[in-house]
């Protein structure tokens, strides 16, 4: 492990671009930052490391004016130092640019829209000359090499393109400051861009990142996702517990000194086992499934099997769970689930649930949670109807049964009426396989289980989707996540085009062999439609 604690204040005769000195945030009588100090070179992109809750998104909401620290810490920028705390907004002065996970976009608006939004509002002119405005931001795709266009609406977008198109609108924002500052002055904060993207679509976002580092600005990336943090990053700092543990050159770092660095201890590795299921009882049988990419998809799940889905972006498998539990209209097919058969064609997520079926969508934020009730009322909410009495809810044995689920499932904190969007991602996901366990399902539906969570919290998501195939439960798993399939999958099945082109078994589902046949997949997929032909 290499560290840098002797960094020199200078690189190149000039300053860091940003340095931070013993910072510390209290909340009440509990310390979320106890005196970290970082140090950003100019050029270098810097990732910032941690599980959830020790102390990152804190430090980050200080350098974006949203938290006023304790005193006695200091800030400096481009070798100037400057005053905390920091006004709302003022890190616009000072070169700052800020990505947030939920990216800041207005899906209604247009892409034009949304990457001139400030100057739109702040413009003193009557009239907007649209098309002066779309030409300009052609050029600065272009020179991005970023293939936008103005006048789509962002919710027509891909994922992964609503991430570029708020990246290169937080770097524009960061260059019109440099204007004034000085070139290369500026420092782009990139708060887990990639949490929604598949694993294959995150090279896009990298090489828009080299280039911003090459020309001289300063990224600060933060990701729970070690691979994507040691292809991307120079140095890395690691928080644990609200306090820096070490500034590491990642060059020469590898996965296992990261991960004891973040949780303090050696993690022990979740154990891979691919159980052979032939001869045990089907529980669950897909037949002749079709959707807007998904084509006459057939399958068995056997009792107490786990089998994950994969692909390429657009290759249909990420429209399987959504099919099968309703929420996506499926265009034909049926399903069995032990012994009673469902027309996929008029499923909805009422008769999925009455037949057994439990769904836990990527996005578990916006459509898995209400984050404004408590931890309670989402863990619970399948089970409402026990708690009724007369006009109301029985909320004191409501409470006590969630804070025994809390304890079982091992969220931190274990607080039932705290609200739920306080929760860390991981936390989260724990809360929402928990409230779907509430309703004993027959075929437990995962989108991305551990998308966005931390390494810790991975592992444990990872025994939960064990313990519940051990339980006699079907389990079908889409991922792009090649990692996360080989540990805790029976069977894979590839999927290329909207069919399913490969299957893999027992020592074959490894992360390098599930890697190496997503990339055949199309060319897989254009053999199996020939030889139909």
């Amino acid at each position: 492990m290499s560290t840098d604690s002797g960094l020199a204040e200078e690189t190149n005769g000039r300053a860091p671009a940003l340095v931070v000195r013993n910072l510390s945030k209290s909340f009440g009588g509990a310390r979320a930052l106890d005196n970290v100090s970082l140090t950003v070179l100019p050029g270098e992109v810097h990732g910032l490391l941690g599980q959830n809750g020790s102390g990152k998104s804190t430090l980050i909401k200080i350098l974006a004016g949203y938290h006023a620290p304790d005193p006695g810490g200091q800030l400096e920028i481009a070798g100037t130092n400057v005053g905390l705390p920091l006004d709302p907004g003022q890190f616009q002065e000072l070169g700052l640019s800020f990505v947030h996970q939920d990216l800041g976009l207005i899906p209604s608006l247009s892409v034009l829209e949304n990457f001139r939004a400030s100057e739109i509002a702040t413009s003193r002119g009557l009239f907007i000359r649209w098309g002066r405005e779309r030409r300009r931001a052609r050029e600065v795709f272009r020179a991005y090499h970023v293939d936008l266009d103005p006048r789509s609406a962002v919710e027509e977008l891909a994922q992964v393109d609503r991430a570029l198109l708020a990246i290169v609108r937080a770097v524009e924002t960061m260059r019109e400051e440099e204007a004034e500052l000085g070139a290369g002055r500026g420092v782009l904060v990139l708060d887990e861009p990639t949490v929604f993207l598949p694993k294959n679509r995150t090279e896009r976002l990298f090489i828009l990142v080299r280039q911003i580092a090459a020309a001289g600005s300063s990224v600060i990336f933060v990701s729970h996702d070690l691979d994507e943090v040691l292809e991307i990053t120079d140095r890395v700092t690691v928080l644990r517990d609200g306090r820096a543990q070490g500034t590491l050159v990642t060059a020469e770092t590898t996965e296992q000194e990261l991960v004891e660095l973040i949780i303090g201890r050696r993690l022990e590795r979740f154990e891979a086992t691919h159980h052979d299921l032939t001869g045990k009882t089907v529980d669950v049988s897909v037949e002749g499934l079709t959707g807007a990419t998904v084509r006459n998809l057939s399958l068995d799940l056997h009792r107490g099997e786990i089998v994950g889905l994969t692909g390429l972006v657009g290759s249909g498998f990420e429209e399987v769970p959504y099919l099968l539990f309703g929420a996506t209209p499926a265009h034909g097919g049926r399903v069995v689930i032990r012994g009673e058969r469902y027309d996929l064609s008029g499923m909805t997520p009422q008769v999925a649930l009455a037949a057994g079926v439990a769904l836990v969508p990527a996005d578990r934020q916006g459509a898995g949670s209400v984050g404004s009730l408590s931890v309670a009322e989402n863990a619970m909410l399948l089970v409402l109807d026990d708690y009724k009495r007369l006009l109301t809810l029985n909320r004191r044995r409501l409470t006590g049964d969630a804070a025994k689920l809390l304890e079982r499932y091992e969220v931190q904190p274990q607080n039932p009426r705290l609200e739920f969007a306080a929760l860390s991602g991981g936390n989260q996901q724990k809360v929402m396989v928990a409230k779907w366990l509430q309703g004993r399902p027959a075929l437990m539906l995962f989108d991305e289980p551990t998308q966005g969570v931390d390494v810790g919290a991975r592992q444990q998501i990872y025994r939960t989707i064990k313990e519940i195939a051990e339980e006699g439960n079907a389990v079908l798993c889409a991922s792009s996540d090649y990692e996360q399939l080989a540990a805790i999958c029976d069977r894979v099945l590839v999927f290329g085009r909207g069919r399913v082109v490969q299957q893999l078994v027992g020592d074959d589902v490894t992360k390098d062999r599930i890697a190496e046949q997503c990339y055949n997949s199309i060319a897989l997929a254009q053999a199996l439609a020939a030889a139909e032909e």
